[in-house]
């Protein structure tokens, strides 16, 4: 069954005295990086179920928003460094 957008959610659970967070998700990217994260790493990231996946509790992160200043810095950076943008119509989703 396809999940809509809405439903996709993702779930980060962890406590004070464990060092490993569980995170449940229907997010289809963050599945396939979670894969390949436990199969680079399977002493660290571990699959629990098709949904479900352990990680290290440091690898949970919220960070502040970049400003527009170090948004604008970043894109200058990127394009004097010849980096392009993703094409979109190369995109599997959109075809």
């Amino acid at each position: 069954m396809k999940l809509s957008l809405y439903e996709q959610e993702t779930i980060l659970l962890y406590n004070q005295a464990e060092d490993t967070a569980d995170v449940y998700t229907h997010d289809p990217k963050l599945l396939k990086k979670l894969a390949r994260l436990a199969e680079k790493y399977p002493d660290q990231v571990r699959q629990k179920d098709a949904h479900s996946f352990i990680v290290p509790k440091r690898c949970v992160s919220v960070r502040e928003p970049y400003s527009e200043q170090r948004r604008e810095a970043a894109r200058e950076r990127a394009k004097a460094g010849g980096y392009l943008p993703p094409r979109r119509d190369l995109d599997p989703k959109t075809e």
